[in-house]
C-alpha cells in the first residue's frame, strides 16, 4: 500500500548550470582499483543531464500552468463582458419598445400631422405647443439613451473580441507549452534510463565508477534532519513482508524516479560507496550520534568514501539497481554500516523533526 507524500519540489531551484567533474575510484568498498576505468565525461554528463531535464521539466510545468491559470482568467473575463452585453441589449430593447409607444402615441394624438397643422386646428396654440415640446423634450433624452446605449454596446463588443483574441493566443500558448513539456519529458525518460544503463553496467561489473560531482543548488536547508528525497510517495515499510527479501523489509522504501536527487538525511561521513550485491548501487553515512543511514539501488553517486556531507547535501541519484523491481529509493537506519542491524527509519527520523506520514 503506497501512501502520499508531498513536499515542496526540489528541482524548481535549481537555479545554477550544473557542471560536472569526473572524479576517480578511491579505495572503497566494492570499488575498482586505482588506475582502472573513471567516468568519461559522457557518463558524468548524463547525471548532470537527468538534473537539468528535472529542472527544464518543472519550468515548462510551470509556465503551464501559468499560462493555463492565465486562459481561465480571460475566459472569465470573456463571460463577464458577455453577460454585461447582453444586459446592455436587453434595456436598448426595453427603450426602443417606450419609443415605439411614444410614437403610436403621438400618432393618435395627432402627432402624425406637420406641427404648422395642428397648430392651425388646434383650439389652444399654447396648449400644442407645451405639448410638443414635452414631446420633443422625450424624444431627445430617449434618443440620446440610446446612442449612450449603442455606443456602450460597440464598446463591450470589441472588449469581448479582444478578450477572445486573447482567449485564443493563451490556448495557443497553452499547445506550445504542452508540447514544449511533453519534449522535455520525453528526453528526461531516455536520459534516466541511459544512466540506469551506466549502473546496471556497474553493478554487473562490481565495480563502481567514482563520485558524480554535480554543482548542487543552494536548498535552504536549516532542519538539523531531512527526509532523504524531497518529493516522494512512500511504498514498501520496514518490517513488511515481500517475495524478494529472505526475511522481513529492512528498511522505508521512497518511490521515486530514476535520476532524483537522493539527500543525506543528516551530516556526517561517508564510510562506505559499493557497486553490486542486493543493494546495487549503495551509499552508507556514520552520523554523529553513531547511527548509520543507507541509501540505496542507485543509479549514480555523488560522493566518495571517507567524504564529509551536511544535511540534506546530494549523495547521489535514485535508480534501480540490483534487487529491485522498479524506480525507489530504499533507505535503512543502522546501528552498524553492515546489514542486520536495521531500526525501523519511520521512528528514528519522527524522533529527529521529520515526519514521513
Amino acid at each position: 500500500m503506497r501512501f502520499p507524500r508531498r513536499h515542496p519540489l526540489l528541482v524548481p531551484v535549481l537555479l545554477c548550470a550544473l557542471a560536472v567533474l569526473a572524479a576517480g575510484p578511491t579505495g572503497i568498498s566494492g570499488a575498482a582499483d586505482e588506475g582502472e576505468d573513471t567516468h568519461s565525461s559522457a557518463d558524468a554528463g548524463i547525471s548532470a543531464q537527468v538534473v537539468r531535464l528535472y529542472e527544464d521539466a518543472a519550468v515548462a510545468t510551470q509556465q503551464y500552468e501559468a499560462a493555463r491559470q492565465e486562459a481561465e482568467v480571460q475566459r472569465a473575463q470573456a463571460r463577464r463582458l458577455e453577460a454585461l452585453l447582453d444586459r446592455e441589449r436587453q434595456g436598448i430593447a426595453v427603450l426602443h419598445e417606450d419609443l415605439g409607444r411614444i410614437a403610436r402615441a403621438q400618432y393618435r394624438t395627432g402627432g402624425g400631422l406637420p406641427i404648422t397643422a395642428q397648430m392651425i386646428l388646434a383650439d389652444d396654440p399654447d396648449d400644442l405647443m407645451r405639448g410638443q415640446r414635452a414631446v420633443w423634450q422625450a424624444d431627445l433624452a430617449l434618443n440620446n439613451a440610446i446612442d449612450k446605449s449603442s455606443r456602450a454596446e460597440a464598446r463591450l463588443a470589441a472588449d469581448e473580441a479582444k478578450a477572445a483574441a486573447a482567449w485564443r493566443q493563451l490556448d495557443r500558448r497553452n499547445i506550445e507549452l504542452a508540447d514544449l513539456k511533453k519534449d522535455i519529458e520525453t528526453k528526461l525518460e531516455q536520459a534516466r534510463w541511459q544512466l540506469q544503463g551506466q549502473a546496471d553496467a556497474s553493478v554487473a561489473a562490481g565495480s563502481c565508477r567514482g563520485a558524480v560531482r554535480l554543482d548542487q543548488p543552494h536548498t535552504g536547508v536549516t532542519s538539523t534532519w531531512v527526509a532523504p528525497v524531497e518529493t516522494y510517495e512512500l511504498s514498501a515499510a520496514f518490517g513488511s513482508g515481500g517475495a524478494r527479501w529472505a526475511n522481513r523489509h529492512t528498511g522505508q522504501d521512497f518511490a521515486v524516479p530514476i535520476g532524483t536527487p537522493v539527500r543525506a538525511v543528516g551530516a556526517g561521513r561517508v564510510v562506505k560507496v559499493s557497486c553490486g550485491g542486493p543493494f546495487g548501487i549503495e551509499v552508507v553515512v556514520q552520523h554523529a550520534d553513531g547511527y548509520f543511514t543507507q541509501y540505496a539501488h542507485l543509479a549514480a553517486v555523488a560522493v566518495d568514501q571517507g567524504e564529509r556531507v551536511a544535511a540534506g547535501q546530494w549523495v547521489g541519484q535514485s535508480g534501480t539497481s540490483g534487487n529491485s523491481t522498479g524506480p525507489h529509493l530504499h533507505f535503512e537506519v543502522r546501528v552498524t554500516p553492515e546489514a542486520g542491524s536495521a531500526v525501523d527509519p519511520g521512528p528514528w527520523l519522527s524522533s529527529r523533526g521529520v515526519s514521513l506520514g
